[in-house]
């Protein structure tokens, strides 16, 4: 009789991993994810489509609480419980219910940036790598016994989604991986040094506010971190909201001009801003108020003087 598990799943990662399952023989009598909320962009592939296509009954409950879930779950009697990005935290009944156990595949290296948004807040830190990690669930988020991770790089100029797609390879490496071990009852968990490591909470829109005192390198992260399809870095001018989409850094800005300010200097192909200590980012792609704004235009608009940035 084939390994029966329960899948909570959402976004890419809820994909890729549903495949491998798949895959590997287990049978997935009931698949639990997101309606789409309204008003999000939805860059990323569908559990509910690929469940579908793979013969799976699927469910959308507006909570995990559910009393009706919990008692659906309980007669299907898995040997597992998955939560692959799904966005809430289940309830200790329903982690209670599967034979074999409950396990989170979380996109960081566990213990570092448990939590919410862990891809984009290790780009905003500065991280030269992160990962994937198959870990068992707790009560606490994120706090569980390891079974497994897998590493990948950030580059510098890497943005979010460039990372994201890294790490949801590397789930589905590491669920291929713990499989065989966590059927055959011959997986080792590790505890995790939850000192080691620290909780982020959820980004929201207005966290992409520039604070034009900090260090190029720190704002070039801020930049990366929610760069499209997330909502972007932005500041706000007289002439209207500046987003910056992309930028590379470069050294200290020429001359003596006091920092932070926008330099459109004539044949340059990009804006440049100066930054609160001193050096200079290239300011690649841009947009105000919505609409793309290259060089020319930029320089059209704001004219070759600096253009004064707010400190606030």
């Amino acid at each position: 009789m084939p390994v029966r598990a329960v899948v909570f799943a959402y976004h890419d990662v809820g994909v890729r991993c549903l495949d491998v399952l798949v895959e590997h023989g287990v049978a997935v009598p009931l698949v639990v994810t997101h309606r789409d909320a309204p008003g999000e962009r939805i860059w990323f592939a569908s559990v509910a489509a690929r469940a579908a296509q793979h013969g799976l009954e699927t469910v959308m409950p507006e909570s995990p609480d559910s009393p009706a879930l919990a008692r659906r779950i309980r007669s299907l009697a898995p040997d597992f419980l998955f939560s692959f990005y799904y966005r809430r935290m289940l309830p200790p009944e329903l982690l209670a219910i599967p034979a074999r156990g409950a396990f989170n595949m979380h996109g960081s290296l566990l213990p570092k940036y448990r939590g919410r948004s862990p891809v984009n807040w290790a780009i905003l830190c500065g991280e030269q790598e992160t990962g994937a990690t198959l870990h068992e669930m707790t009560e606490k988020p994120d706090a569980g016994r390891i079974v497994d991770q897998d590493a990948v790089p950030i580059g510098p100029d890497d943005c979010a989604v460039d990372v994201f797609r890294r790490v949801t390879e590397a789930a589905a490496r590491v669920l291929g991986r713990s499989l065989p071990g966590l059927i055959d009852g011959r997986a080792t968990l590790q505890p995790q040094d939850l000192a080691r490591g620290s909780y982020f909470g959820g980004r929201k829109p207005e966290d992409g506010r520039i604070d034009w005192r900090q260090s190029a390198e720190r704002i070039h992260n801020l930049v990366r971190a929610v760069a499209p399809p997330f909502p972007g870095a932005f500041t706000d001018l007289p002439a209207g909201r500046l987003h910056i989409y992309r930028s590379k850094r470069l050294g200290p800005a020429p001359g003596t001009l006091s920092a932070p300010r926008l330099i459109a200097a004539p044949g340059a192909s990009s804006p440049h801003a100066v930054c609160g200590d001193g050096a200079s980012l290239a300011l690649l792609e841009l947009a105000l108020d919505g609409a793309p704004l290259s060089a020319e235009a930029f320089r059209a608009r704001f004219g070759d003087e600096p253009v004064p940035l707010p400190l606030h």
